[in-house]
């Protein structure tokens, strides 16, 4: 298994970050919202009042094929990891 995370903050940012929390995957950096929009998690979001387009945080579990096996849209962080891990943990 392999993951991933992709935003659209810069590659230093990242890199910061990663080293910050000590993750073990790699952050890629998406600054013109190709991969976003590739994957549809760019959306009409209202803040203050205006509606701007920005991200939706969504998981993507990707086969060995490259096949999207499942999607889970409008991740909320608490728990999310863990429930995904179950998940795959139950042949998802």
């Amino acid at each position: 298994m392999a993951v991933a995370g992709v935003s659209r903050d810069s590659v230093e940012s990242h890199q910061r970050f990663s080293r910050e929390l000590k993750l073990p995957f790699p952050l890629l950096s998406d600054p013109d919202a190709a991969v976003h929009e590739a994957f549809g998690v760019m959306k009409a979001k209202w803040a203050y009042g205006q509606e701007k387009r920005g991200v939706e945080r969504t998981t993507f579990v990707i086969d060995a094929e490259g096949r999207i096996e499942r999607i889970y849209p409008a991740v909320k962080v608490d728990g999310h990891v863990q429930a995904v891990l179950a998940d795959l943990d139950g042949g998802a």
